[in-house]
């Protein structure tokens, strides 16, 4: 009989996470060089120049103005449609969806939980940061400004910087910072930038967004980008953690299942069989007795003595007649007897 117990879906996968990667040797965790530095202080310091120009109402607040008026969406509307659906590239929900599905395609191919962690905490990032920063600055969008010519800050807005851009240049730059070679890397940096490009430009035709808020999104995209090789130990710790809760789950799970009870082996032909005590599943059941526990019974005889044949038996009968007595039935029993036998 089988005894070991099925394994559910999460066990498998779990099983597969468990193998020797399979990602060639030569593919190492991006770490923080000096150019990446460099490039992250310089992307953080245009980040802090928009940021300033905006808030001194700057020339860029002015051309910010001189867009909105021009509206491009009556200039081109030929090209609206497309853009509208173009846009989506940049909203949360379809392109996370889109890139976990391949990221959990290649945990699995790789057998380790790291791009699907690393895209967690690139989201993570950009929910903390962006969310902070609009909620901090509050500046009003394009449809809803109330003066000509000001910054719109401070007036409860959430439009600056821009979310739709600064989510395409984070999920689809995952993509090219998971890349497994150096050529797949440029090519989905390109196709990333033009993507998260096209994105913010679109904002900006729809007039949801003025242009100071895509540049603000495309710096920083980069800079959740850029500070990505920060956080790999923190998701190499995570997926340790998360292999250790499952081997304690795992633990738990095997203390608490019910130890299937051994089966007899099969007695040989004759032997006895040997009555067993009720379990504690079967205690409300009384125990059987077999047959072959039994000692064998003596013969049973009706009556004492030796044999008799049925002629010798002494017939048993009633005392006493079970019918009524009537004198008339006597009296011709009587008279019956008393006449003599003649022949003819």
């Amino acid at each position: 009989m089988r005894t070991e117990r099925n394994l559910t879906r999460l066990d498998r996968v779990f099983a597969r996470l468990d193998r020797e990667p399979e990602r060639p040797a030569h593919i190492d965790v991006p770490r923080m060089s000096r150019h990446r530095v460099v490039l992250f202080a310089a992307t953080l310091a245009f980040y802090l120049a928009i940021v300033w120009a905006v808030a001194i109402t700057s020339w860029l607040v002015r051309f910010d103005w001189q867009v909105m008026f021009f509206r491009p969406y009556q200039q081109w509307p030929e090209i609206h449609a497309f853009l509208d659906y173009y846009v989506v590239l940049g909203q949360r929900g379809p392109t996370a969806v889109m890139v976990a599905s391949w990221l959990g395609w290649r945990s699995w191919r790789q057998h380790t939980l790291r791009p699907l962690l690393t895209l967690g905490a690139s989201l993570l990032l950009l929910n903390i940061t962006v969310g902070a920063a609009k909620l901090g600055m509050g500046r009003l969008g394009p449809h809803y400004a109330i003066t000509i010519g000001s910054n719109e800050m401070g007036l409860g807005g959430d439009i600056f910087p821009s979310g739709h851009t600064a989510n395409a240049v984070v999920t689809w730059g995952i993509l090219a910072y998971l890349a497994s070679t150096p050529r797949a890397r440029r090519w989905l940096s390109a196709l990333s930038a033009v993507t998260s490009l096209g994105v913010g430009l679109t904002t900006v035709y729809l007039g949801t967004h003025w242009l100071s808020d895509v540049l603000l999104g495309w710096a920083a995209g980069l800079l959740i980008l850029l500070a990505l090789p920060w956080c790999e130990p923190l998701i190499a710790r995570s997926e340790a953690g998360i292999f250790s809760l499952r081997d304690l789950w795992r633990d738990r799970r095997g203390r608490t299942a019910p130890v299937p009870a051994p089966v007899p082996a099969p007695s040989p032909a004759g032997a006895p069989v040997m009555a067993t005590r009720p379990t504690a599943v079967d205690s409300e059941v009384p125990a059987r007795e077999t047959v072959a526990s039994r000692p064998p019974r003596a013969p049973v005889h009706l009556a004492p003595g030796p044999h008799t044949a049925r002629s010798e038996r002494t017939p048993v009968t009633p005392a006493g007649s079970r019918r009524p007595p009537h004198p008339e039935r006597a009296r011709a029993a009587t008279a019956a007897s008393a006449r003599p036998l003649t022949g003819n």
